[in-house]
């Protein structure tokens, strides 16, 4: 998507992440462990996460890959829906504020378990589009034409089962956001 582009220097200033304490509580990784981080942008979440994890950020965006890359993140450019992995090669995954921009979200959603290992968690951090800021913040994109679609916590988890995932939990925040953690 263009809009990324074109704002991927500045992203991580105008966008800013509160902290990584409650995805990495959903994610429980083990020192050492591989983390993928689809639709990771400029790794502003997963470069958070500390030295002790191999992270490697997904994203069709040329100019966020290279910002993740300055972190000292590994990356790949590609999209949610056609992850070029082997079947169950990742045994964490994080999905945060990318599952609105995708084109097909029901295949992205197969495709994300079909990399995760059996025994394996996926955590998905969405804005919960009940907020006030958040519905506003769909207009403004819609206004955009940027290719957005919000989903309620409730339609997440039946796209998820729907693809054969084991909801473990739900938390929305009471802020901005919802999550669903996954376990297959």
């Amino acid at each position: 998507m263009r809009q990324f582009e074109w704002v991927a220097q500045h992203y991580d200033r105008i966008f800013r992440f509160g902290g990584p304490e409650r995805l990495l509580d959903g994610l429980q990784p083990q020192d050492g462990e591989r983390v993928l981080d689809v639709g990771g942008g400029t790794g502003r979440v997963s470069s958070t996460f500390g030295d002790h994890l191999q992270i490697v950020v997904c994203d069709p965006t040329p100019g966020m890959l290279r910002e993740a890359q300055d972190k000292g993140l590994h990356v790949c450019a590609c999209v949610a829906e056609h992850l070029p992995f082997r079947d169950g090669s990742y045994p964490r995954i994080i999905l945060v504020d990318t599952l609105h921009h995708l084109a097909d979200q029901q295949l992205a959603a197969v495709e994300l378990l079909r990399v995760l290992q059996p025994g394996g968690r996926l955590v998905v951090e969405e804005p919960d589009i009940h907020q006030a800021v958040v519905k506003l913040a769909a207009l403004l994109e819609r206004l955009l034409r940027v290719r957005s679609r919000f989903f309620s916590l409730r339609d997440m988890e039946r796209m998820f089962a729907a693809s054969g995932a084991r909801v473990a939990r739900t938390e929305n925040d009471q802020g901005t956001n919802v999550r669903l953690i996954i376990t297959h």
